[in-house]
């Protein structure tokens, strides 16, 4: 059972709700320990084929809980972030599973990261991110160093971080950074429906168009051509894949079982 976080799992949809309202889900041991438990989860559970990931209350999440930061006093940065934070970004672009991020709210510093380590991000109009960082004199983490130049390009991306400027929900999609703005009352029904849509997927195709985007940013062309030749293979040897085609021909919706 959890203490910082809820976890739910209806219809094929695992919801991972950072749940620490009262300090705007900021960060502490628990809730990364937690969080990186329910990832786990999350890559177990076979009957699971999307993820919402989304905070309680009036905020996605504020990052760190800098009051629990100051009482842990054996902890450097460096540990900090190999043993807290490091390893929840690794889980989610490691995970062969879409996870959609519900923003609902203020996204700052390491809460933009976990954001912005989403595959997609359905946000809210009372929703914002911000690379806080250079506010208390850090510098970007968990992931936002290399997110964030690759989604708006180098010259915004330094901007926003060393600036450490508000993102307005619009603004956020303006800049690629949200893939939809919704009123925040539509935003479960928004959630809801890309979250269904996903969860009746070809979920082995998916887990594979992850990872190859994934090796994209850092590959060659050739070796993306040999990658996609490799991954095809697997797709095309898929019980989802004979379902596609049988449907196809049948003139029918396919009913994927993400097998």
């Amino acid at each position: 059972m959890y203490t910082s976080l809820l976890y739910d799992v209806q219809n094929g949809v695992a919801t991972i709700t950072l749940n620490r309202p009262d300090v705007f889900n900021a960060f502490n041991n628990a809730l990364s320990y937690e969080l990186q438990d329910a990832l786990q989860q999350v890559a177990a559970d076979s009957a699971v084929r999307a993820v919402v990931l989304t905070g309680a209350g009036r905020a996605f999440c504020s990052g760190q809980d800098l009051k629990a930061a100051q009482t842990d006093e054996q902890s450097t940065f460096s540990d900090s972030l190999h043993q807290r934070y490091n390893p929840i970004i690794r889980a989610m672009r490691s995970l062969p599973k879409p996870i959609i991020g519900r923003i609902n709210g203020v996204a700052a510093g390491a809460g933009c990261s976990l954001a912005l380590a989403c595959d997609a991000l359905i946000a809210s109009t009372d929703a914002s991110l911000i690379e806080v960082f250079i506010n208390i004199g850090l510098v970007p983490d968990s992931g936002s160093s290399y997110f964030l130049p690759r989604l708006v390009g180098s010259l915004k991306a330094f901007e926003l971080c060393t600036l450490g400027s508000k993102i307005t929900a619009a603004e956020a999609l303006q800049l690629g950074l949200v893939n939809q703005v919704v009123a925040p009352a539509e935003l479960d029904a928004a959630v809801a429906a890309l979250a269904a849509r996903y969860a009746a997927a070809p979920t082995k195709s998916i887990g594979l168009i992850k990872q190859m985007l994934n090796k994209a940013g850092a590959a060659s062309l050739d070796e993306m051509l040999d990658y996609e030749a490799h991954c095809q293979q697997i797709a095309g040897e898929s019980a989802d894949y004979q379902e596609g085609v049988t449907a196809f021909t049948e003139k029918r919706k396919p009913v994927f079982r993400g097998e």
